[in-house]
């Protein structure tokens, strides 16, 4: 299924928490404690995503000295400690009524095996959301971009949709900026992280004419005295985001899993340059200015190799098909054929029988020569 992310409203960019009719979605790791009972009080939380897994999976078996034997076990009873958490809340949140969703952290190493790892670890029912969590593009600690398309094909491959892309601004514009090159996680839902109140001037527009989710909430902007949006039953730095629609929406996208289908307009990338006084006014809405589409590389080669033959065939000798089939066509009949202006059947074969094997073209000038 494709999902069509629509060009976003300006209102979508500015605090669209304070509208009470957009949908909210928490999301959360182990160490976040949560009151099931009292988060359910808010109405507008429509889904639940929290973190599986975490880069590669631990060693299943366990060597080395006391330590190191020691160390693996406790990764392992973590692991597993964490995966029932995981199925625990996935339990409640459905019971809940909310959609639920499970998100990887992105580490350096192979990337089919990560892909395996989340898969394995979050066991997907159809309708939970799948995402893949890049936290920068650094890939001495992070997982490389080319890895990540990676990691996107082998989910797709394995469970037949793709993840959402959960990412800051910065990578996210670095991925737009190289769209031709990073194919797949350009064209994935976009989950944005950016803890500002208006995001109109840093989203990258262009790529993403709007977001799935936004993350505007999280301990980076939530503290005891100030906060975005407090979630009854989960501390403070509970990650919390919004949707650009309504619950209902919400959930008819849900869990999205498609490639965005990118109109072929879709370099709307370009701001209208606006005057020094408006400027300095602040809260200026930008307007985007259409630009086309630079051609794919297919499509570069579908041309040339298009032109190519129209030259190739201008240095050809078009090829006569006039020369009727016959059995026996020979030269002598061939003569007949060119003496005569007839061309119905009948009269070929009324020539063809009167014709004279042995007058040809040579004997008839040598016999005008004599």
């Amino acid at each position: 299924m494709m999902v069509l992310i629509s060009a976003a409203k300006a209102s979508d960019f500015s605090e669209p928490w304070k509208n009470a009719d957009r949908a909210l979605v928490v999301d959360a790791y182990e160490y976040n404690s949560i009151d099931w009972a009292r988060l359910a009080t808010d109405k507008r939380i429509t889904a639940f995503i929290n973190k599986a897994s975490d880069g590669m999976p631990p060693p299943y078996f366990c060597f080395g000295g006391d330590t190191e034997v020691k160390l693996c076990k406790a990764l392992w009873k973590r692991h597993a400690v964490t995966r029932e958490l995981f199925q625990t809340r996935r339990v409640v949140a459905k019971a809940l009524g909310m959609k639920w969703g499970a998100y990887h952290l992105a580490r350096p190493g192979n990337p089919v095996e990560q892909a395996n790892n989340f898969l394995d670890f979050a066991d997907p029912a159809p309708d939970d959301l799948m995402a893949l969590d890049i936290e920068g593009i650094d890939a001495s600690q992070w997982m490389s971009l080319d890895d990540a398309e990676e990691f996107v094909r082998q989910v797709h491959r394995r469970i037949g949709r793709f993840p959402v892309l959960y990412t800051n601004g910065k990578t996210a514009q670095y991925i737009a900026d190289n769209r031709y090159k990073y194919r797949l996680l350009s064209r994935l839902p976009l989950w944005y992280a950016r803890y500002k109140p208006d995001i109109d001037v840093h989203f990258p527009m262009g790529n993403w004419q709007g977001y799935a989710l936004w993350q505007f909430s999280a301990q980076a902007n939530c503290g005891r005295f100030r906060c975005p949006y407090r979630v009854a039953g989960t501390p403070d730095n509970i990650d919390v985001n919004v949707a650009p629609t309504d619950a209902t929406t919400l959930r008819q996208q849900w869990p999205f899993g498609g490639l965005i289908d990118v109109p072929s307009d879709y370099l709307a990338s370009v701001p209208v340059p606006l005057s020094r006084e408006a400027a300095l006014a602040g809260k200026a809405t930008l307007i985007y200015a259409d630009v086309a589409t630079p051609p794919t590389f297919e499509e570069m080669v579908a041309v040339l190799g298009s032109r190519w033959s129209k030259f190739r065939d201008g240095f050809r000798m078009p090829v006569v098909k006039t020369v009727p089939r016959r059995p026996e066509f020979g030269i002598v009949q061939y003569v007949a054929w060119k003496r005569t202006e007839q061309r119905s059947p009948e009269q070929l074969d009324a020539a063809f029988a009167a014709a004279d094997p042995v007058s040809t073209a040579s004997t008839t000038l040598d016999r005008g020569r004599r």
